[in-house]
């Protein structure tokens, strides 16, 4: 018989720039609070914000451990400089811990090594995964505008391989050399004076017309919508994935993980699941679009609540 295996949450890398007070009490208090098996820390998105971090790292990983979390380090995903290259190789000799490959540089020094693959890695069919998955990586996280006939048909084909999928947050949708955030008040990247953590949600992106449009993060550039996959998670896990992705935004994040574990173990249905979340997360609308092969901003609302009473 197959044993069936429970379902997990993953805390993603917080990707804003938060003072280190914030960051290193927001950790405190998933490890503390929040139903969430395995966290990603540390820099992912600007190298510059690293020593932000650095003065809360061992205590952080502590905290987490100690409350029986996974602790998986997560490692640049746009390498650029000497010192970025050498930070990444540093990491993956000296580390204790699994580490997250955000970038392809990251695979040549984590070769056959346990390690993690995240969702700005493009991960687009079975082939893809199977040879990642053959020099070392344990679990692969998809990139979050796959839709779920992807997502299906690549794990039907990789049963092996422990899959995971972008649950909840502004989906992350490029990264540059360059500094868009900081231009936008007037500064450069080597100068740019952390501009980016004045907003620690990012900064809200418009069209001519005022719409909203994307969301500035330092040299990323992540979506406006937040996905929330709530309403799709039976299906997701009928079809194989048995862990999901929370991203940190700036919210009340325990009792997303909570509403996320409980519609897992069936103690909440979906509809007042997400009724609750855009209760806790009001500062952007919610999209499943990329899930349903639709734009991804897109809400596409459960069969079941169009069905007549």
């Amino acid at each position: 018989m197959t044993e069936t295996k429970c379902p997990s949450l993953t805390l993603g890398p917080v990707y804003y720039l938060w003072d280190a007070a914030k960051w290193r009490d927001f950790h405190f208090r998933m490890a503390d609070e929040a139903p969430v098996d395995r966290v990603l820390i540390g820099e992912t998105v600007c190298s510059k914000r690293q020593h932000f971090i650095e003065p809360h790292l061992a205590e952080v990983v502590e905290r987490l451990e100690e409350a029986g979390k996974e602790v998986v380090f997560s490692t640049l995903s746009l390498v650029t400089l000497a010192r970025e290259s050498k930070q990444v190789r540093e990491m993956a000799e000296a580390s204790d811990h699994m580490l997250e490959a955000n970038d392809l540089s990251a695979l040549a020094v984590l070769k056959h090594k346990p390690h993690t693959i995240s969702p700005l890695i493009n991960v687009y069919n079975a082939p893809t995964a199977r040879l990642l998955a053959n020099r070392g990586a344990k679990t692969i996280c998809l990139p979050p505008e796959l839709p779920f006939s992807s997502v299906k048909e690549i794990v039907a084909h990789c049963p092996e391989i422990d899959f995971e999928v972008f649950a909840f947050g502004r989906m992350p949708l490029a990264i540059s050399a360059r500094c868009a955030h900081a231009r936008s008040k007037g500064r450069i990247k080597d100068n740019c004076q952390f501009v980016c953590g004045e907003e620690p949600d990012g900064l809200p992106v418009k069209t001519l017309d005022r719409q909203s449009f994307l969301t500035l993060n330092g040299v990323q550039t992540v979506s406006h919508a937040c996905q929330s996959l709530l309403g799709e998670l039976d299906d997701l896990v009928a079809a194989g994935i048995h862990s999901f992705r929370l991203s940190p935004q700036d919210c009340d994040m325990v009792e997303v993980a909570k509403l996320y574990r409980a519609v897992l173990d069936g103690e909440m249905g979906a509809d007042e699941a997400i009724a609750d979340l855009q209760k806790i997360y009001p500062a952007a609308p919610l999209s499943n679009g990329f899930h349903h092969a639709r734009e991804g901003a897109a809400w596409v609302a459960r069969a079941r609540n169009l069905q007549a009473s």
